[in-house]
């Protein structure tokens, strides 16, 4: 049974709150990163990314990069941006995207949770990425982005998020740039926090949703300290790390789509012509092909749009894992035909979030005379079966939208 403990937050005041936020550190080209930082000096990217206010062109896994992110979030504390609550407490974050509302509860997971399981995971991360938030997390001191989690909702918990949105007034309430609405409350009631803890207490499984690198950082973080303090008594903060859990069934799950810069020194015709052998192909002109039911994925390749339909026997005898669309296109086009035979290092696979147009994408592969790929999104249940599994999905399977902002909540680890 899960363990999600309170914590005493360090956040920005209510005036600085939509200012401090920002995109998680993984979504945000440096490029970008720079821009946005450059015009907002209260941006968490100083932070996340803090590369941007040092030299264009320096090593982003430079020792400095990370001494620089601890300064920049020793003054945001120092002046006042951010302050640290002076008890522990529980908090809810609600997300509104073009109308639909998903609403969690920050808090704690505890590191031993996803070492046995409790805490479930469905996807590899690299070791680049996870060296690079472990020096950052144990640098810093601090959790400083939170990993989006899910698990079913006892009705209590459900209840007491509502009761307590009704009876109090947000401490923060904005809408960022893409439309998105952001508002939080604090829970600082006991009773309210004993309930949550307990409530979790019953619930068997929490998921990984995103950020898989954050969660295994944090872990490695915690190992690491535990070896440098053998008397630890496992009440230390670095024993817990910042989460947001939300209610399985109020999240949405958008596509995650490829685009291969070449054919792999395979003729268009040719191209197009093998993969008859796996899936019922029909030419959609005029206009981009987004799949509407599992199975099913657009392609385009040559100035043409094509809908791709998986014939039943390609996918009726496979595991929950080999029928993810994804799996189909990698074991039947992309490893086969174009070569990509491990997509987690290859430099001629790119992947594209659904929040991007389809237009985005035969953009992208029209630049380099390559494929792109409009995939059917994965659901929430197929991921947790896969994760009860104990297996894991193929790099990218899923994009969570809308993601939760960082800076928001910070969790020192002592």
């Amino acid at each position: 049974m899960a363990v999600f403990q309170a914590f005493r937050a360090l956040r920005p005041t209510p005036e600085k709150a939509e200012c401090v936020a920002s995109l998680p550190y993984d979504v945000v080209r440096e490029e970008e990163a720079r821009v946005t930082g450059g015009k907002n000096p209260f941006s968490f990217l100083h932070v996340d990314r803090a590369e941007i206010d040092l030299p264009e062109g320096i090593d982003p896994y430079d020792n400095s990069v990370y001494e620089k992110a601890k300064e920049n979030l020793q003054d945001m504390e120092e002046t006042g941006t951010l302050i640290q609550d002076e008890k522990p407490c529980y908090y809810i974050y609600e997300l509104t995207r073009r109308g639909k509302v998903q609403t969690g509860i920050a808090g704690c997971c505890w590191v031993d949770d996803y070492l046995n399981g409790v805490v479930k995971k469905h996807e590899l991360t690299r070791e680049t990425k996870e060296q690079d938030r472990i020096r950052h997390v144990d640098t810093c001191n601090a959790n400083t982005g939170p990993v989006f989690m899910a698990c079913t909702y006892t009705e209590p918990l459900l209840a007491l998020m509502d009761n307590w949105k009704k009876e109090h007034e947000p401490v923060y309430d904005f809408v960022t740039e893409d439309e998105i609405g952001h508002r939080v409350w604090v829970i600082d009631g006991e009773p309210e926090s004993e309930l949550i803890k307990k409530e979790f207490g019953e619930i068997p499984s929490i998921y990984i949703a995103d950020g898989h690198h954050r969660a295994a950082s944090a872990v490695k973080v915690a190992l690491k300290r535990r070896e440098e303090y053998p008397d630890y008594t496992g009440e230390e903060e670095f024993n817990y790390f910042l989460s947001v859990v939300f209610p399985a069934d109020q999240l949405t799950i958008l596509s995650y789509n490829r685009v291969v810069k070449d054919l792999n020194g395979v003729a268009e015709k040719a191209f197009v012509g093998s993969l008859k052998f796996n899936f019922e192909l029909m030419v959609m002109p005029g206009f981009p092909c987004k799949p509407v039911e599992k199975h099913c994925m657009g392609m385009y390749v040559g100035g043409e749009w094509y809908h791709l339909k998986a014939w039943e026997d390609v996918w009726q005898d496979q595991d929950a894992v080999g029928q993810l669309d994804v799996s189909l296109l990698q074991d039947k086009v992309l490893a086969p035909v174009l070569g990509i035979q491990d997509p987690r290092t290859d430099e001629r696979i790119r992947f594209v979030g659904g929040n991007h147009k389809l237009r985005e994408l035969q953009e992208m592969a029209d630049e380099t005379g390559g494929v792109a790929f409009a995939l059917y999104p994965t659901s929430m249940e197929e991921l947790m079966q896969i994760a009860d599994e104990g297996r894991l999905m193929p790099p990218k399977s899923t994009w969570f939208e809308p993601k939760l902002r960082s800076g928001l909540f910070i969790h020192k680890l002592s």
